[in-house]
């Protein structure tokens, strides 16, 4: 066994925000690669523009806020919020660079050529134009409403990420600043009526800047900009002030429209003394504007993604089939009854859990019902059925989490018309957010009382899990229902938390445990015994975890990972983690399950869940991770779950020791792609492809036969 460290210093870890800013790095080379259908290109360029607004308005505005307090706390990687906020504008220097190249020099063209063209009013004919104008008066201008910059005009408090135009004009030989804020009301693209096929579509900013004078009579208009601001978009609450937290948060909500400001993008032609007035107006800094040459909004171009046109443009349709267990079945509670069901997102269809409460809202023999509910979004399918099972007598019980990031608003919608149905809906408790995902039915059965129980990685939330790579369970086993009852009655009530006898909770036990099964597996190593560890989850930050899987890999233990995003450990660095690799999947579906595997001198455990290895999942969340026994289940995870992401060489990145990513060699023509293999092996199911067509990699993962790596 080679020479193992025995403390670990900062340079054995990377930088967390410069972590995530390498996914978004892995986002955007999505748009840049030309194998991708164009307008799917086009999604994982808004995406990018998506993630990097919120990356502003939370961790940048948080690293500002711990400079502004004198915070001099050091990171994993020994940074302070000072040398992180420098490290990461130089990173997001050349993440933009690389975004706005990939619209100029890839999209662009690559539409044009496909017939979707962005035009330029000044470029039009004297019928565009005139079409142009009509829609200015008829839509535009109507809402339009100047702001004069002067003593008697403050200027003007514009909303977080909302597009505006900075004017500069002439009136009586004197220069004046105005803006003029770009309705969000109005689509954000204009198309142009056109005959056939072709597409041609204008800016709406470009279309008001066209006619701006119309705004300011008897003024020159010397020139005109698009700008944007990000602020602070964090809520602040106090949940021990008396104040109801839906009250609470409703309060923030209005703020975070008003937050600081922490960003400043602008056209890249702006005058500086026009871009250093904002920045003064702004309170912010040299640092802290961005020069775009092109869209300053791209998240917004996805509405040019949506819809049905261009469908050569997208990537082939899919419709998941009705998992296999559940085929045919016209009662899914005896389903379950005769076996444990595992479920798999997007591939299998997430109307069967859709299907599970509806079944059971309707159901007289079901008593009642308790959910979790954290991202709902728009779909009304899953809140609908509590409401009905509430309306018709059962007793429902919702545990809404009014503070999941950016769908608080959605979240107190729907809490407030679940709570007019009569369901009785809970916060959760105080200083905690809610983010397992479960869901209890009791029912009463012909030969008794029964409780069936549904777990997952992912939301209930059928739009997303058509997007999500996720992983469910159905069971009515009674230790999974034992411990679903006493989960809520934890959330709901007032009373200790009891160890179950198959969950595992945070902040409770969930990571001691996990250091525990990881230390276990050192131990194992050491003895000769078959170790290894495999874990999928979005993000990888907690330091005890990470030197847990540092002393796991100098004891020999093969260790793969698969993490999506942030990932603040360093694999293959000699004497450290040479036995640790670390892969990310960015493809047509954004991962999301989180599976561990633990060897167990080859008598593997195997969980599923709701939580990352990241220290806000362990002590600041309610989390539920569970195993799964049932043998066929199991092979089910090892086989595909796992082995087969572990083989992808077409989607995959892997994590170099200094923090950047590369594209694994494939070892095979074409190289396996796992989201597909996944549609296929789903299709070849559903009576589409035929099984034995859908090429595999090497059966199994060789788990059992793991030994230690000395």
């Amino acid at each position: 066994m080679s020479e193992v460290l025995k403390s670990f210093e900062p340079g054995h870890f990377i930088n967390r925000e410069l972590s995530w800013l390498e996914f978004n790095q892995r986002v955007l080379n999505e748009a840049r690669d030309g194998s991708n259908p164009l307008l799917e290109r086009l999604k994982f360029f808004c995406i990018t523009g998506s993630n990097l607004d919120e990356f502003f308005e939370v961790r940048v505005a948080g690293l500002k806020e711990q400079i502004d307090s004198h915070v001099e706390i050091r990171g994993l990687d020994g940074l302070t919020p000072a040398e992180t906020l420098r490290a990461v504008h130089e990173r997001i220097a050349r993440l933009v660079q690389d975004q706005y190249e990939c619209w100029r020099e890839q999209l662009l063209p690559g539409l044009a050529a496909s017939g979707i063209h962005f035009v330029e009013p000044k470029d039009l004919n004297e019928a565009d134009l005139a079409w142009l104008e009509n829609y200015f008066r008829a839509q535009a201008w109507p809402v339009l409403t100047p702001l004069a910059i002067d003593p008697v005009h403050p200027f003007p408090q514009l909303l977080n990420k909302s597009l505006n135009i900075i004017v500069q004009l002439e009136k009586e030989k004197l220069r004046h600043l105005a803006v003029v804020q770009v309705p969000r009301v109005l689509p954000p693209v204009v198309k142009l009526p056109r005959e056939g096929e072709r597409q041609d579509y204008i800016f709406l900013g470009k279309v008001i800047g066209y006619f701006l004078n119309s705004l300011f009579p008897g003024t020159k208009i010397l020139g005109h900009w698009h700008f944007r601001v990000t602020r602070n978009s964090e809520l602040y609450i106090d949940e021990q002030d008396g104040v109801s937290l839906r009250k609470a948060v409703e309060n923030e909500l209005h703020n975070r429209r008003k937050g600081d400001a922490v960003r400043l993008e602008i056209d890249h032609d702006c005058p500086e003394g026009i871009r250093h007035a904002l920045l003064g107006t702004l309170r912010l800094g040299p640092e802290d504007v961005t020069l775009i040459d092109g869209p300053l909004n791209p998240a917004r171009l996805m509405a040019l993604y949506e819809g049905s046109h261009s469908r050569e443009l997208r990537d082939p349709p899919f419709t998941a089939p009705v998992p296999l267990a559940l085929r045919g079945e016209t009662d899914i509670f005896a389903a379950i009854r005769r076996q444990d069901i595992l479920l798999h997102h997007p591939y299998e269809t997430f109307n069967s859990v859709v299907e599970f409460l509806e079944t059971s809202a309707r159901d007289p023999r079901v008593l009642a019902i308790k959910q979790t509910l954290y991202r709902t979004g728009g779909d009304t399918r899953i809140v609908g059925a509590l409401m009905e099972a509430a309306k018709s007598g059962k007793q429902v019980t919702a545990v809404v989490e009014l503070r999941a990031r950016f769908d608080e608003a959605n979240n107190i919608q729907w809490s407030r018309r679940l709570e007019e149905a009569g369901v009785h809906v809970v916060y959760g408790l105080v200083g905690y957010k809610i983010h397992c995902k479960v869901c209890l039915i009791v029912r009463q059965d012909e030969d008794g009382l029964r409780r069936y129980v549904h777990l997952s990685t992912g939301n209930y939330n059928p739009t997303t899990a058509r997007l999500y790579t996720d992983t469910g369970f159905l069971t009515c086993h009674p230790d999974y229902g034992e411990d679903a009852t006493n989960v809520f009655n934890l959330i709901t009530g007032i009373g200790h938390f009891q160890t179950g006898k198959k969950l595992l909770l945070s902040p409770f036990q969930l990571h001691r445990q996990m250091i525990a099964f990881i230390d276990r597996e050192a131990e194992n190593a050491r003895r000769g015994q078959p170790a290894r560890v495999i874990a999928k989850m979005n993000a990888l930050s907690d330091g005890q975890i990470i030197e847990a899987l540092y002393r796991a890999s100098g004891a020999g233990v093969k260790i793969d990972l698969l993490v999506r995003g942030i990932c603040c450990l360093k694999p293959g660095v000699r004497h450290l983690s040479e036995n640790i690799t670390v892969r990310s999947i960015v493809d047509r579906f954004l991962e999301h399950s989180r599976i561990f595997y633990f060897e167990n001198g080859g008598r593997p455990d195997i969980f599923l869940g709701s939580s990352d290895w990241m220290s806000r999942n362990f002590f600041r969340r309610i989390e539920a991770v569970f195993p799964v026994e049932d043998p066929e289940l199991r092979r089910r995870v090892m086989d595909e779950f796992l082995a087969i992401p572990l083989k992808d060489e077409a989607r995959a990145w892997v994590l170099q020791p200094n923090g950047s990513y590369r594209r694994p060699r494939p070892a095979t023509r074409p190289p396996l792609r796992s989201q597909t293999y996944f549609i296929k092996l789903a299709s070849g199911i559903a009576g589409g492809t035929p099984k034995a067509k859908v090429r595999r990699p090497p059966a199994r993962l060789g788990l059992r036969k793991t030994r230690a790596r000395r």
